[in-house]
């Protein structure tokens, strides 16, 4: 149901050169025997998952949709990212539901943090605040506040009813809090670093609340891993991609813009910036991951990327089949002159769009494009695509002999932030 064509890009005999290369790092990746493998976690995380831990977090869900008018997501980078982008890939970005999905804790905003109280000020709210220590600055301002707004709404017994935890198993500030107050709790999984927890409780939890099968997203998942084992490039398309972003590296180019022609699948390049930037952004090496979205940045950056420097690729995110659709209707005054499209779906306006674009790059600006084409976006073909991205991400890292799983430079902001702040120690 998910293919990828890398023709636009390279050619066969340089994907195939990797082969002995891959052999090694795929072992490497199974054998969890690489650097950062305690952080290896996820790897076989789609067969392994805690069955009982899923089973709750499906029930626990359930009486959340009931009984709530929002679920307030406290978290930052990977404690929301992977849930928001799962969620708006599989139901769009103005679907209609039984709850309200509200992500917070990701910015210092003054603006938006004021204005998601004030909205839940009459709303029945649940929270579900995601930290590995408790201590994340962004997560535990936002949390501290919307705690203190729902227990003053419904008391501090009704509150921990409604309080969900998602952190470490042994230790940290929110463990403390939540088996102090008696909140609900799911395990962040030591072995399992932020960028790559979608598929854990981090990720489950609000998507199960948002009415996501979320052992279908598991099952797509389960698929990816076991034929991703195989490391033979002539079969295997996540290890021929990774190949293919590292041969773009190793051929001048420094950017991989992720693209797609669905306004809803955006958040997904978020989490692509998170995944690959973080895990390969180290030692002056790696891609820079870019996003656009086609057809409204083409009237933006459209300029650029057929005629600008050429320091990118595209790998394009192409969903064949819509969430939805809507036909173009008949207008007698024909004054736009669109009377030619007249009973055409805004699909086959967009899937003529991506093909237009796919050939001005390609064969006009000389930018590679690596089409990623999925059939539908549905539950099995996420949790296949996501798993197949945080694959290839290993894979490309340990191709630069970089350590996918650590971020040391993310750590010099936050020195400098608190010292400018009084922090103690700082």
């Amino acid at each position: 149901m998910i293919n990828i064509d890398l023709s636009n890009a390279i050619k066969e005999k340089d994907i195939l050169s990797y082969q002995k290369k891959v052999n090694l790092i795929n072992k490497m990746i199974i054998d969890k025997t690489g650097e950062g493998n305690d952080f290896l976690g996820w790897v076989d995380w789609p067969t392994n998952y805690p069955k009982d831990e899923v089973s709750n977090i499906v029930r626990v869900a359930h009486k959340i949709r009931k009984n709530y008018d929002v679920l307030l997501v406290i978290g930052i980078g990977g404690s929301y990212l992977g849930a928001r982008s799962a969620i708006e890939a599989l139901k769009g970005l103005r679907y209609k539901d039984d709850i309200e999905i509200i992500f917070f804790g990701q910015t210092f905003s003054g603006t938006y943090t004021k204005q998601v109280l004030d909205y839940l000020k009459d709303k029945r709210f649940a929270i579900n605040v995601i930290s590995k220590s408790g201590t994340t600055t962004e997560s535990s301002i936002a949390f501290r506040l919307a705690k203190a707004l729902l227990e003053k709404k419904v008391g501090k017994k009704e509150a921990r009813k409604a309080i969900i935890a998602t952190t470490d198993i042994e230790k940290g500030a929110l463990l403390q809090l939540s088996t102090n107050e008696g909140y609900i709790k799911y395990v962040l999984p030591r072995d399992i670093g932020g960028r790559y927890s979608v598929f854990t409780p981090v990720g489950l939890f609000p998507m199960a609340v948002a009415g996501i099968d979320v052992l279908k997203f598991l099952e797509g998942a389960k698929k990816a891993q076991k034929e991703f084992a195989n490391p033979d490039l002539k079969k295997n398309i996540c290890y021929r991609y990774a190949v293919t972003r590292d041969f773009m590296y190793n051929h001048k180019k420094s950017v991989e813009m992720y693209v797609t022609y669905e306004p809803h699948m955006s958040q997904i390049s978020e989490w692509l910036k998170q995944l690959f930037g973080e895990s390969e952004g180290k030692n002056k090496l790696g891609l820079f991951p870019a996003s656009a979205t086609f057809s409204t940045d083409l009237h933006s950056l459209g300029q650029f990327v057929q005629d600008g420097t050429p320091l990118l690729f595209e790998t394009i995110l192409n969903v064949q089949k819509p969430l939805c659709d809507v036909k173009i209707p008949h207008d007698d005054k024909n004054l736009d002159g669109l009377n030619y499209l007249e009973g055409k779906t805004m699909a086959y306006v967009n899937d003529k769009a991506y093909k237009g674009t796919l050939s001005a790059h390609v064969n006009e600006g000389n930018v590679p494009c690596i089409s990623i084409n999925i059939s539908e976006m549905n539950e099995a073909n996420l949790g296949y695509l996501l798993y197949l991205f945080m694959r290839a991400c290993a894979m490309s890292a340990y191709l630069l002999n970089i350590n996918p799983f650590n971020q040391p430079g993310v750590e010099i902001y936050k020195k400098n932030m608190f010292h400018l702040l009084g922090k103690k120690g700082y």
